[in-house]
């Protein structure tokens, strides 16, 4: 996507889940033009009717915007509730059903999976929901392709995420899919939130995490984070940290919430879209500074992590004078 707003629909309808409301909110509906001279996305908010309550009646939300706006809408992030059992508002799934037929991007938070299961676009079609809610998703919607274990799922013109803060996993995935790693870097930094947690990674650690120690592995993560073109191994980084490789593989996956290997080959992947960004060419030598090994290996993983070539990225994001090939 160029560097023209996107025209976002967030709609908001009865016992919507103020979390994910304020995560899209957040993501999607703060100005951004002071720090980036530009404004990527123009939300507005919508409601069926006016006084909408939230969740638990905690409160009553009022927009300004109405069902017609999501006609003009790029993007249309769906409701969702707790109550996954009521029916949503036939009004909402026609609206939600003619938006996909134009072609607008469908993005359900959470429970917004059952909204849009409701309004029949993810039938045959990959999708991901809380993994508390994945049996009675399974029940309802046998035609889905449930994915329960992954914090989100791209499925081109459908997006689903699962629970509470793969919200905003799925948020920044967005943004550095429409503009680039350097701007979803910047909305990452405002929330202090890792910029790149892969959609494929588990939706919740096995074991409880732990209280914060002294023995904090930041100082490792931050060590490997600099010295990403070497050939970083997890015996090497067990050794920095003071710590047995089975041991250090069982508290990285407590603290981060995911495996030493997946983290460092999302950084890399976030490390090669800055390089190519900035404006380094040929993939041989983005790989190799980036610590991906060959270029083969880098048009793999941007096609696994971004859905996207080296060449697509670079056409879509990267300065005039770029010239990788791939």
């Amino acid at each position: 996507m160029s560097k023209g707003s996107c025209a976002v629909v967030l709609v908001v309808d009865e016992n919507s889940n103020p979390f994910e409301v304020g995560c899209a909110t957040e993501i999607f509906g703060i100005s951004r033009r002071e720090l980036l001279g530009f404004e990527p996305y123009r939300m507005t908010v919508v409601t069926p009717r006016p006084g909408v309550r939230m969740r638990d009646g905690l409160f009553t939300i009022s927009a300004q915007g109405r069902l017609a706006d999501i006609e003009s809408a790029d993007m249309v992030i769906v409701p969702n509730r707790p109550e996954v059992e009521l029916p949503s508002r036939p009004a909402v799934l026609r609206a939600i059903r003619r938006a996909h037929e134009r072609g607008a991007r469908l993005v359900g938070l959470c429970t917004g999976a059952f909204t849009l299961a409701e309004a029949g676009v993810l039938d045959g079609r990959r999708a991901t929901v809380h993994w508390q809610l994945a049996s009675e998703f399974r029940r309802r919607f046998p035609s889905v392709r449930l994915e329960p274990d992954v914090l989100f799922v791209d499925d081109g013109d459908v997006l689903t995420s699962a629970g509470s803060a793969a919200a905003l996993d799925l948020g920044l995935h967005i943004v550095r899919r429409d503009f680039g790693a350097e701007v979803a870097n910047h909305v990452a930094r405002r929330l202090v939130f890792a910029a790149v947690r892969d959609g494929g990674q588990r939706q919740f650690v096995e074991q409880p995490l732990p209280p914060a120690t002294v023995d904090s592995l930041a100082p490792v993560l931050e060590w490997a984070s600099s010295n990403l073109h070497r050939k970083l191994t997890v015996d090497e980084l067990a050794r920095r940290a003071g710590l047995t490789p089975g041991t250090f593989h069982r508290r990285f996956r407590r603290e981060v919430g995911s495996t030493p290997v997946e983290w460092l080959t999302a950084q890399r992947v976030e490390l090669a879209c800055r390089l190519i960004e900035q404006g380094a060419s040929g993939v041989e030598s983005v790989a190799h500074h980036a610590g991906l090994g060959t270029g083969a290996n880098l048009r793999n993983l941007f096609r696994r992590h971004l859905g996207v070539s080296p060449t697509e990225y670079r056409k879509r994001f990267a300065q005039p004078r770029t010239s990788v090939q791939g």
